[in-house]
Order: C-alpha cells, then structure tokens, then sequence
C-alpha cells in the first residue's frame, strides 16, 4: 500500500471474513495507511521509502515464506479493485492441489467493465506477453494472484516499479509450474483510476513489454 488510509481499512476487513492472515507492505506512505492498517487487523511490514510495486511484492513474499504452516500466498492491491469471493476462489485451487499457480483474468467473463482502447491494450499486452513467453496468457497484467509456497520461495523480482509484472511472468515460463487463470472481475473506480489503473498507464506498461 502506499498512500491508502482511506480505503485500505475496508479492504482488509472485507479479505478477514475469509482469510485471517492479512500482510500489508507498505510502500513508505505519508498518510496514516499503516495505523489504519493495523486497527483492521492486518501486520503491517514498512518499506522506509517508496520503492515500487515489484519490491513491495517481494517483500511480502520474503516475509510470508518465514511462515511454516503457510499453504497458499495471494496478492490482492489496496486499492479495493478485487473481489474477495474471487481470491476465495483463487485460493482453494492451490490449497486443493489442482494448481501451483492461479492467475486471475478479467477477460474469461464480461463482469470488468472496460473502456474499448483500454481493452485494447491489455488485449495487445497480454499477445505480446505469449509471443515472448510462452504462457497462453489472457490477461497478463492482472493484480490477482496466488502462489503455492514453493513457487513463491522461488520468485525473486529485481524490477521494483511495473516493469515487476511483465517479470513475473517471465520467471513463472521459465519456472514452469502448473498453472490456471481465474476469472475474476476487476472494479474500477475514480479513486483506482487515481492511484494507477488509468489508460495512460496501460500506455506505459505496453511500451514497458516491448521495450523489454
């Protein structure tokens, strides 16, 4: 989290109907995300400055890995824009064993409501992602996911800002677990869009792909 005192509070209380173990990185904020954070019921791990998405990740996997009875990681943003009953859904996949992996995809259903350019670009971006790959991808910049512990142990991401997912996915082709996509609805709202999910950044993570 980074700067998400005024909704990040909701968000976690929401995720503790379902899961009880709730990590927060936070990415250096200068509101009161952490305090806030940590009255929903989250631990709350600090980065000292901002440092990016892709290290704020790694930092919680780091931290999840110190766990022994840990059986299923899932990254879910701060920002309010997933589904709980989504990452519920997520979840039992690893725990059940059908899957190392689960990634969720806005495109398998029609519940994302989505701008036709915006569409666009995350259809190109995640074409560009199978080219280079090798993962027949839907949507490869999608913020829900979940891990079975040993393919989080091996995850080790160097790009901190959001060249990070395009990584990620990377490493998982070359890891090559067992993997599925979910579909998963993604909620956009002004306040999401402000922190993020706007064209422009869709611009910028496909310029980010082919740069790469």
């Amino acid at each position: 989290m980074f700067n998400e005192a005024s909704v990040v509070g909701a968000v976690i209380e929401g995720v503790r109907e379902v899961f009880p173990h709730v990590v927060c990185v936070d990415d250096g904020s200068r509101d009161n995300s952490q305090g806030v954070a940590r009255e929903a019921g989250a631990i709350v791990v600090q980065h000292p400055i901002n440092l990016g998405q892709g290290a704020a990740l790694q930092t919680g996997f780091e931290y999840c890995l110190q766990d022994p009875e840990l059986d299923c990681v899932i990254t879910f943003d701060a920002d309010g824009q997933h589904r709980v009953s989504d990452a519920k859904a997520m979840a039992d996949r690893i725990t059940s064993g059908e899957a190392d992996v689960v990634l969720g995809s806005r495109f398998l259903d029609d519940r994302t409501q989505l701008s036709p350019m915006k569409r666009l670009v995350l259809r190109t971006a995640a074409i560009q992602s199978r080219w280079s790959t090798g993962l027949s991808l839907t949507d490869a910049h999608n913020g829900l996911r979940a891990f079975n512990p040993q393919v989080v142990g091996s995850i080790h991401l160097q790009q901190n800002r959001m060249a990070h997912a395009s990584e990620l996915i990377h490493q998982l082709a070359e890891l090559n677990p067992r993997w599925v996509e979910q579909p998963v609805e993604i909620i956009y709202t002004e306040y999401s869009k402000s922190k993020g999910q706007s064209l422009l950044n869709s611009v910028n993570i496909l310029a980010d792909l082919f740069l790469r």
